[in-house]
């Protein structure tokens, strides 16, 4: 998901680190991860045993990364590429100039996720959003051909701190926010589900823009305050594309500082999936030492999975793009949902009739950007006649949207993502050419930097994505609407299987898409770890008793459940 500029937030209680802690789940991930105790154990029979993992993703890689781990050989299918949307796409002839085509801001409360970068020793570097300063040196926020011009938050106008104010008022009016973001500090998951299991039933069932338009400090105020709210509210160019959403994907955002204290991978975050894929763990059961997930596939992934079927003894059979089937078993399914019914053939008993309307029924956002590489990070340069910088992070109304500068530092090539836009604004992108769409981005910049000869600066080629268009994912990320709650909890839920039918036990589900975090890389890996748990718990393991699972916690801490 997008992150909001950091002035449209309430003061923060830094008296404990936040972490994504629930709210509709609040089980402590990175504390089970770091354990000294491990995971958990699979009987000395099943070492061997063959799991399919369908997607080289984030969370297939973190869920096959500790699966070996435990004495099991994950077996990877992959259409595409390793990383799935942790997608760095490198520029011709520059080493280690990428675009982030997926994810590329990773709040410091993704404690899983880091679990797994710190690991690799990934470095990272505070992500330089709109008036994040130092990390962006200037923001331009352009609105209605206005420029603004501002270094530092407390630089803003007035009418912009009063929009900052009702955010702030609104959220605690509607949401009782700092009580439910202590409770998610202090790691307090009585408190996190009493005040969450009391916003669920409100709030489902209500957009983003009723929030905004019906509290008392909006509504106070006019509509050009709700208007560029939606315009500049997010780093991306606006909450408007996510007007529309369930106000519960909001708020969980917000309790859990997604859209705080985020960073880049230097080099490219696709690091993370590439190197759990060739690291060798140090303590393993069954493999003997130096094996890796890389040696245990001859170096490369299985081809694209092509159909899921149950085969005749109960195992899960897998069949490839080529015809080759091959049976396990267990099977982990991380693609988006919308895949097991286009590209994929799957069996329709493997999931009940009420997870295939959740599945069916998941919206997936649009995105997408077009990055250029840059002789050098020439935007740091200052203007004679202002002394302002020569170009900024920039917030706008245009095309654009979002756009946003990288640098490498003074003696490499920089990066400039000259538009980052979602939803609609994305569609306006689709049917462009690459060259096009930067023709398309630079003329909308002309109108802010005039004096600026942006495209003087630009060398190699241009890289855009739209994810949209993408037969193996259809779509950014999921933004659930008003009313998919029930949807969401019947896909997170469904790694605990112990009440399930036989013929719809052995198969599960992992992905940003199927937790409650949908856009952040933080959901696939707590979701990855949650299939982790039920595989190893379907094939007769258990985790230590100092260090219990999701799975083991799950009636303490299950999400609410609303009525059908």
């Amino acid at each position: 998901m997008p992150a909001p500029s950091q002035f449209f937030l309430p003061e923060a209680d830094t008296t404990a680190p936040m972490t994504m802690f629930g709210p509709d789940f609040p089980f402590a991930y990175d504390d089970w991860l770091k354990h000294p105790s491990g995971l958990g154990s699979v009987p000395a029979a099943m070492h061997g045993a063959e799991v399919a993992i369908i997607g080289a993703g984030m969370a297939g890689m973190t869920a096959a990364h500790e699966l070996m781990k435990m004495g099991l050989k994950p077996v990877i299918y992959e259409a595409g590429r390793i990383g799935g949307r942790l997608r760095s796409q490198p520029f011709e002839g520059a080493e280690g100039i990428v675009a982030e085509l997926g994810g590329m801001r990773f709040p410091a409360s993704s404690t899983a996720f880091y679990h797994y970068a710190n690991m690799l020793g990934i470095q990272s570097k505070p992500f330089p959003n709109p008036l994040a300063w130092p990390a962006s040196n200037s923001t331009i926020i352009d609105l209605e051909g206005e420029t603004i011009y501002v270094e530092k938050p407390e630089q803003l106008p007035a009418f912009f701190r009063e929009i900052q104010e009702c955010w702030s008022k609104a959220l605690e009016e509607g949401a009782a926010i700092t009580e439910l973001r202590q409770a998610v500090r202090e790691r307090d998951a009585v408190k996190v589900k009493d005040i969450w299991n009391q916003l669920i039933p409100i709030w489902d069932d209500r957009t983003f823009y009723d929030f905004v338009a019906t509290s008392y400090a909006f509504a106070q105020k006019s509509f050009r305050h709700r208007e560029v709210f939606g315009q500049v509210g997010f780093g991306t160019g606006g909450w408007d594309s996510d007007f529309p959403n369930s106000m519960l994907e909001i708020l969980r955002v917000i309790c859990t500082d997604c859209d705080e204290n985020q960073f880049f991978m230097v080099g490219g975050v696709e690091q993370v999936p590439r190197g759990l894929w060739r690291e060798a763990p140090r303590q393993m059961a069954h493999w003997l030492q130096g094996t890796s997930l890389a040696k245990l596939h001859d170096g490369a992934t299985r081809p694209a999975a092509r159909r899921i079927a149950r085969a005749s003894d109960g195992q899960i059979t897998v069949t490839d793009r080529w015809g080759h089937a091959k049976s396990f078993v267990a099977c982990l399914v991380t693609v988006q949902s919308w895949v097991l019914t286009t590209n994929m053939e799957v069996e329709e008993t493997l999931f009940s009739p009420k997870l295939w309307m959740a599945l069916d029924r998941t919206r997936y956002m649009q995105s997408s950007k077009t990055f250029v590489m840059t002789d050098r990070p020439f935007w740091k340069d200052k203007d004679p006649e202002t002394g302002r910088d020569l170009m900024s992070q920039t917030l706008t109304d245009r095309l654009t949207r979002g756009t946003y500068l990288f640098d490498n530092g003074d003696d490499k090539p920089g990066v400039i993502c000259l538009s980052y836009s979602w939803m609609s604004d994305s569609l306006k992108m689709l049917p462009e050419t690459p060259e096009d769409r930067v023709k398309l981005c630079l003329e909308s910049l002309a109108r802010i930097y005039p004096k600026l000869d942006l495209a003087s600066h630009i060398i190699g080629d241009p890289i855009t994505v739209s994810w949209e268009s993408d037969p193996n994912f259809l779509g950014a990320f999921k933004g659930a609407l008003p009313g998919h709650y029930r949807y969401n909890r019947r896909m997170y839920c469904h790694f605990k299987q112990d009440d399930m039918p036989a013929p719809e036990r052995g198969i599960f589900m992992a992905g940003d898409g199927v937790s409650w975090t949908p856009g952040w890389v933080e959901g696939a890996v707590q979701t990855a770890l949650n299939a982790v748990w039920g595989i190893m718990h379907h094939l007769g393991g258990k985790c230590p008793m100092d260090n219990l699972g999701p799975g083991d916690m799950f009636e303490k801490l299950k999400p609410i459940e609303l009525g059908e």
